[in-house]
């Protein structure tokens, strides 16, 4: 079968509006923080008018790593939905001009674009608060059977376990991904995804997934533990890759036969840690698509992650081609 895409990512299709922020700020308005809310378009929008002022910019954490992914010169496509308005026209000329594919069809009649409006505090975290929209509209309708296999790598993101609809998608993209022999991707996204369907994510983590990307609060959260070595051994046991971020520790890849711990790439100042691990999955993908060793795929890896979170915004500034040929990586 024919290879047309390194990856292809199933996710929210988000715009983020991404500002500076205070604790003060954080604790006036009730918001954890490093962690990520849902709200309604209501909350959305009132919060919106009390943020200071910052960027707007496409995001959604699997059409980031297709950024990330197309900074590096691969090939990506991405399935999520959007509404037939001026944010969704936004997402979706921002994706078609990075090279990635988008096709799926805005919804006609329901709710909004979905939105995220990201505070940053000083010591770089970002509190992101999510208003879902028409991104909830994404259904097995809308994967894309030649898009799922043609891609060498699927790409499924870990927040959409948040609507019963995508979760069906995803059974579909990994029935389809499994027929076809691609290798099926799946990030937990976030601490408060896990702690809602740790189950339902097991679940589909030992029967479906064959690359598992983590932080390290996901990880131990998975399996209800304060340890990071029992999380990882956990992981050994359950599927045959997986790469689990450790912040300025850097990052342990895990196989079946093999531990191997990746340094954090140097960064003179943390700005805004939106969008790292986005990019670090974006990295770790490219390269292994590429047939590139593991331990290549996390110098790939953290490089993309160092290079977003010196600025703000979850998607590369500098194309990270540029940067890895100029490291040698």
């Amino acid at each position: 079968m024919t290879d047309l895409y390194d990856v292809a990512a199933i996710g929210n299709a988000i715009v983020d509006v991404i500002a500076p922020a205070q604790d003060a700020f954080l604790e006036a308005n009730g918001l954890a923080k490093g962690g990520m809310m849902l709200v309604d378009e209501v909350q959305s929008q009132a919060l919106y008018g009390k943020m200071a002022a910052g960027v707007e910019t496409s995001g959604g954490s699997a059409a980031n790593t297709v950024a990330g992914l197309a900074s590096f010169g691969g090939a990506g496509a991405f399935l999520g939905k959007v509404a037939d308005d001026q944010l969704g026209r936004v997402f979706a000329h921002d994706m078609r001009a990075i090279g990635a594919r988008f096709e799926n069809a805005p919804l006609v009649g329901g709710p909004a674009t979905a939105a995220c409006m990201i505070n940053v505090t000083p010591d770089g975290q970002r509190t992101m608060c999510t208003y879902l929209g028409a991104s909830t509209a994404f259904t097995e309708a809308d994967v894309d059977v030649a898009v799922i296999e043609g891609a060498k790598i699927v790409y499924l993101e870990g927040y959409l376990f948040d609507a019963d609809a995508a979760r069906r998608a995803f059974a579909k993209a990994a029935g389809l991904a499994r027929a076809s022999g691609r290798m099926l991707a799946l990030t937990l996204s976030d601490g408060f995804v896990v702690e809602r369907h740790r189950e339902a994510l097991l679940g589909f983590i030992e029967t479906q997934v064959d690359l598992l990307f983590a932080n390290e609060v996901e990880a131990t959260a998975l399996f209800q533990t304060d340890s990071f070595d029992a999380a990882t051994q956990a992981l050994r046991e359950r599927v045959k890759l997986a790469a689990v971020t450790r912040s300025d520790k850097g990052s342990v890849i895990i196989s079946q036969g093999e531990r191997l711990t990746v340094a954090a790439e140097p960064v003179e100042k943390v700005v805004d840690t939106t969008g790292a691990g986005d990019q670090y999955a974006a990295g770790f993908m490219f390269g292994l698509s590429r047939g590139r060793p593991l331990q290549a795929c996390g110098r790939l890896a953290s490089l993309a992650a160092a290079e977003v979170i010196s600025h703000y915004g979850p998607r590369p500034q500098v194309p990270l081609k540029d940067l890895a040929a100029a490291k040698g990586y």
